[in-house]
């Protein structure tokens, strides 16, 4: 005995179900991103201290501000639920970060790099001193 019928209980069939559209609920977001303006700092990153050459020395970061920590009040921990503070983009050049802060409309400050001082030494130079 084959069943021919098929049950709709539970199973939306073409045509009868609404999807969200016009007469479906609206949902607004609470923060929607185009409105909201990020701080950054564009910055070029120091060289390690573990290191003489200066690799990496070259490049920009583009860095999101990290305000608004919250204090776990159970580990202590800090903790926050925007993601952007996660985020370091890097660039070759600052006017390609800048370019980019100006076209995703970021806030940014800039920090020039600090110039480095050589002091040309010489191992003559312990003894006669």
């Amino acid at each position: 005995m084959y069943i021919t019928s098929f049950s709709s209980r539970g199973v939306a069939q073409p045509g009868s179900a609404s999807a969200l559209g016009a007469e479906g609920p609206r949902f607004e977001s609470v923060h929607p991103d185009q409105n909201i303006m990020y701080k950054a700092k564009i910055y070029c990153p120091a060289k390690t201290s573990m290191q003489s050459g200066m690799g990496n020395s070259e490049n920009w970061v583009l860095e999101f501000d990290k305000e608004d920590l919250d204090k776990d009040f159970i580990m202590g921990w800090n903790s926050s639920s925007d993601t952007k503070k996660q985020i370091k983009i890097n660039f070759k050049s600052k006017e390609d970060a800048i370019n980019y802060a100006n076209k995703e409309n970021i806030l940014f400050t800039i920090s020039e790099p600090h110039k480095r001082k050589i002091i040309i030494k010489s191992y003559a130079d312990n003894f006669f001193k």
